[in-house]
């Protein structure tokens, strides 16, 4: 479900609020605003003064207008007793909490923003690629599987000033992939304010469901991670590379496994030299 958040008039706290009511909608209809507090690690306070921040004169109010939105199914309800059972054991735990990532993330999936997303990846002149920390071994999967399509990758790995001696190449006919996970660092919104003047387009890959950088890129695809007190799994995050490295293949079919046969045989001309 999505809500309508006026994000300029949230704090970032408030932010953090919106954002666990958008990814937790059937279960804050069964919460109170103690328990939301708990879960964010704020106070209660923070919480009551939230409703009218966003339009509505306090809990009870809000969740009238959320449950005239949402079926609330018995799975709900059973897994909102379940979420707060007892952990099962470690690889067990983590095998659920992987789904539930990957059912959220299909949840608040959009079509028209995926389409987008591989129009934007197959028509860039070149596509450059941000992902600093945990995010580089999504980096590294796109750059090397959609470098083996023949399109024009380039990883922006320098921060700091050194960004600059990138950004100086970018033109409007390209695209910045940015992962984005919980915030954006410094390099990153420079990069998004920089689109702004030279015109090249900008893809983020986020956490976030509703944050202030929501709406400054063209387009964004949601990847649940978690909430910032959770383990921030990979899995989602794959998962939406993975379907657009595949859905990139698709588009120009021919030319793109005239590439990969033409990979393949290098491989044979040379497997003495170099073996796989």
């Amino acid at each position: 479900m999505k809500l309508n958040w006026n994000t300029e008039a949230l704090s970032p706290g408030q932010f953090k609020i919106a954002d666990y009511i958008q990814k937790n909608s059937q279960t804050v209809l069964f919460s109170t605003e103690q328990e939301i507090a708990d879960a964010l690690g704020l106070s209660i306070a923070s919480v009551s003064r939230f409703w009218r921040t966003v339009g509505f004169k306090n809990i009870k109010d809000f969740k009238t207008k959320l449950r005239s939105q949402l079926d609330v199914t018995p799975a709900a309800k059973m897994k909102n007793i379940m979420d707060k059972a007892d952990a099962s054991p470690l690889p067990q735990q983590f095998l659920a909490t992987s789904m539930r990532h990957l059912e959220e993330t299909l949840t608040h999936y959009s079509a028209d923003s995926f389409e987008a997303a591989v129009t934007a990846l197959t028509s860039a002149r070149r596509i450059y690629i941000y992902g600093p920390g945990p995010s580089a071994g999504l980096t590294e999967l796109l750059h090397y599987r959609l470098g083996r399509f023949g399109l024009s990758l380039h990883r922006l790995d320098r921060g700091g000033s050194e960004l600059f001696e990138d950004l100086l190449h970018l033109t409007g006919e390209d695209l910045v992939v940015l992962f984005g996970f919980v915030r954006l660092l410094p390099e990153a919104k420079v990069i998004v304010d920089h689109a702004k003047e030279t015109g090249y387009r900008t893809l983020l890959i986020t956490d976030r469901l509703v944050a202030d950088f929501s709406d400054q890129c063209d387009i964004t695809l949601f990847a649940s991670r978690g909430e910032t007190w959770e383990f921030h799994s990979m899995i989602a995050p794959t998962f939406i590379v993975e379907n657009l490295i595949v859905a990139v293949g698709m588009r120009n079919q021919e030319d793109h496994l005239h590439k990969l046969n033409e990979l393949n045989q290098l491989r044979k001309k040379y497997a003495q030299e170099l073996p796989r």
